[in-house]
């Protein structure tokens, strides 16, 4: 059929994408894969399956269980990132959820709104006189130490910061302050060799904190969870699933894929050189939104990602279909289901989402590898339903999207490099494909990212990993 005036495709419409862009709302949730079916599986299995002291309880841990290559700090990252991306305040799990009709009260960028807030004009409780400077403990009169290597705090003892949420464990609370520092010592930095002050300080200072952060999660957390081999092939060839107008959270990567940091979260962290290790919700670290108690909860950002110090670090959980005891039977939860994987599992079938195998084979997975995974998933139901006493079959198929992720990455394993797996080291090609191209695509569809602005641009060597990041800023995080 010959093409006439008015039905070309226009070039470049696409810039980064395979298909032809979707159209999805910002301040809404969206699905990635909207022509796949949604999976039923009982509530009774999925509780099940979930329990405490069921099939996915890995009890507290051992050195057997532990990664060998991805550091403790990257899983605090991961959720970091995730409130910097999402927040879903309205959705139930009483009831079925139409993704696009729930509103993401963040903004679907990596524009560190969590640091910044709503910025010194809107929200200047925040900032210091100057309107660029960020506000901590430390600007308390005659803070004690313990005050002074906190965020601020109002007189209730929360945290005044962009999102409430980053106070809800001390790891990630202390991460929020090194954000904070980070930016304030650019501040300074920018003041004396640039001359600038005022808005124009805040502004530069913000872009140069923002593209640092973003780089990090791109060229260092991707890599470390993902593998390099997927971030290689998004980069170089483009996204094939997450193709927008605009930025928009999918559910398959909110309500499943992007929840994997479940499995690799230990108990017992060690937060300073020759320290103890204390529970991540026990008396010393807190049990959340709550001041710091302590010089011992101080986070020294070397024990928890590798650094040029060289330190040993501790290493995350495998990333597998098992999980911290704890984490089933949480502590904070006084009525209705507290097992961490039982929400999960239960959330993913009220958002309606697809099964595992289906969206694996939309990621274009073999029918043989797909049959691995779903081996392995079945041998999770088998046993859910034997603990449980439910006396039904496992089922074979529809397998839960973030259990089928889980699977994945115990069975086939991240893609360290091209056609080299390792198994429980991060995800796997499924669960690798989703998150990597919605947190690639987030930055090339923003522009005022460094990828949606300046592709050309390249940080500074020693802000080059977050570690390194945020350990510039222990000298004035640790008590002398």
């Amino acid at each position: 059929m010959p093409a006439h005036h008015g039905m070309n495709e226009l070039p470049g419409l696409a810039h980064y994408c395979h298909r032809g862009h979707q159209h999805q709302r910002e301040e809404r949730f969206g699905r990635l894969l909207p022509d796949l079916p949604p999976s039923y599986v009982p509530a009774d299995l999925l509780r099940a399956i979930g329990a405490h002291g069921g099939p996915m309880d890995g009890g507290n841990g051992s050195s057997a269980s532990r990664s060998q290559t991805v550091p403790v700090g990257q899983v605090i990252f991961g959720q970091f990132i995730d409130h910097d991306i999402t927040l879903d305040v309205s959705s139930s799990l009483d009831r079925n959820q139409v993704a696009s009709a729930v509103p993401n009260a963040r903004t679907p960028r990596l524009d560190l709104d969590c640091i910044y807030g709503a910025g010194p004009e809107a929200q200047p409780y925040l900032y210091a006189a100057d309107g660029a400077h960020l506000l901590t403990g430390a600007d308390v009169a005659g803070a004690s130490a313990e005050v002074a290597n906190d965020l601020l705090r109002s007189a209730n003892g929360r945290a005044m910061i962009g999102d409430p949420r980053n106070d809800e464990n001390r790891i990630v609370s202390q991460m929020q302050l090194a954000m904070i520092k980070f930016h304030n010592a650019l501040c300074d930095e920018l003041a004396s060799s640039d001359g600038l002050a005022g808005a124009h300080l805040y502004e530069e200072a913000k872009r140069a904190v923002t593209w640092h952060y973003q780089w990090c999660v791109v060229f260092d957390f991707l890599v470390a969870m993902c593998g390099q081999a997927v971030v290689d092939d998004i980069l170089y060839h483009g996204r094939k699933l997450y193709c927008a107008e605009a930025p928009y959270i999918p559910v398959e990567f909110a309500v499943a894929a992007y929840r994997f940091g479940h499995s690799m979260v230990p108990m017992k962290l060690q937060v300073q050189k020759g320290g103890n290790s204390y529970e991540f919700f026990g008396t010393t670290l807190g049990r959340g939104f709550s001041p710091v108690g302590s010089v011992d909860a101080l986070v020294d950002w070397h024990e928890l990602f590798d650094t040029p110090a060289g330190r040993t670090v501790q290493r995350a959980e495998k990333l597998d279909t098992k999980m911290a005891s704890d984490l089933l039977d949480l502590p904070f939860i006084s009525s209705g289901e507290s097992s961490l994987a039982s929400r999960n599992l239960l959330r993913g079938s009220v958002f309606l989402l697809p099964a595992g195998e289906a969206v694996a084979a939309a990621c274009g997975r073999s029918e043989s590898e797909i049959a691995l995974v779903l081996d392995k998933v079945e041998d999770v139901s088998a046993a859910a339903i034997s603990h449980a006493g439910l006396g039904q079959p496992a089922p074979r198929s529809g397998a839960p999207l973030w259990l089928y992720v889980l699977a994945e990455a115990e069975v086939i394993g991240r893609e360290t490099s091209a056609g080299t797996f390792d198994k429980g080291e991060g995800l796997g090609p499924t669960g690798a494909r989703i998150v990597a191209e919605v947190l690639i695509g987030l930055l090339e569809l923003d522009e005022h990212s460094f990828l949606g602005s300046n592709r050309n641009w390249v940080p500074r060597a020693d802000y080059n990993r977050i570690g390194k990041l945020l350990a510039s800023t222990n000298a004035s995080i640790l008590p002398s």
